[in-house]
């Protein structure tokens, strides 16, 4: 493995509406725990904020934000690349804002590998973690997301919210390392064939992959810009 991985996932804390299409509209939206799995980790690291009597806090204070800030630099300082499922556009950006630590999550946010962005970058359409995961066998649990992760932390079902973050890290390191091994990602399209997006150089970071030529989307009817996903590093 020509990488040492270290997957990242956070849970937000605000309660939302069902079907929201713009989370942007509801921020603040908060931070109740987070996970990181490391290549050849057998289990994963999660990180919350406890109460003074000793439980789970509704959300991570910004102290515990920026200790989490300050462990993730010190694993990429070991050799650790950070690998994320849309941390570009989400984890790191929210990481920034909860935090206020601006200047060391967009650091962050550009040297890692965000598979989905660096999809999008060569694609011009993005594909969901489940849709990847998929493709080689494996799945996200049918009965929790992320839309209802902020409920399920709210009624204190505080182990299941742990346990979804941290597995969401590790299909995140499986589909990273399986790709990295074939050269090409793949993911089942919404017709249900599989698909693949070839990979030569292996994974790009954020910056990296920035640089990569715009697809053709002429066949799109609203394309995304790659601003709605790097608008907060400016």
């Amino acid at each position: 493995m020509s990488h040492k991985y270290l997957a990242f996932d956070i849970e937000t804390a605000k309660v939302l509406p069902e079907n929201v299409s713009d989370l942007n509209s509801f921020r603040p939206l908060g931070i109740t725990c987070a996970a990181i799995w490391c290549t050849e980790k057998n289990e994963p690291e999660v990180f919350y904020s406890e109460t003074p009597d000793g439980f789970p806090a509704p959300q991570m204070s910004e102290q515990d934000l920026v200790s989490l800030i300050k462990y993730i630099q010190q694993k990429v300082d070991s050799g650790y690349t950070i690998i994320t499922h849309n941390g570009l556009g989400f984890d790191f950006d929210i990481l920034a804002e909860e935090s206020g630590h601006f200047s060391a999550c967009r650091k962050l946010a550009l040297q890692h590998v965000d598979m989905m962005y660096h999809f999008f970058c060569g694609k011009g359409f993005p594909i969901s973690l489940n849709a990847a995961a998929k493709a080689i066998g494996l799945s996200k649990p049918a009965d929790i997301d992320g839309a209802v992760a902020p409920t399920l932390w709210k009624e204190k079902e505080y182990q299941k919210v742990l346990e979804y973050v941290a597995q969401d890290c590790r299909l995140t390191l499986d589909i990273a390392e399986t790709s990295e091994q074939n050269d090409r990602i793949s993911w089942i399209t919404q017709r249900g064939k599989q698909s693949y997006f070839e990979l030569p150089s292996g994974w790009l970071t954020v910056e990296q992959a920035s640089k990569l030529p715009l697809p053709d989307t002429s066949w799109m009817d609203n394309p995304w810009p790659r601003s709605k996903f790097t608008h907060w590093l400016e």
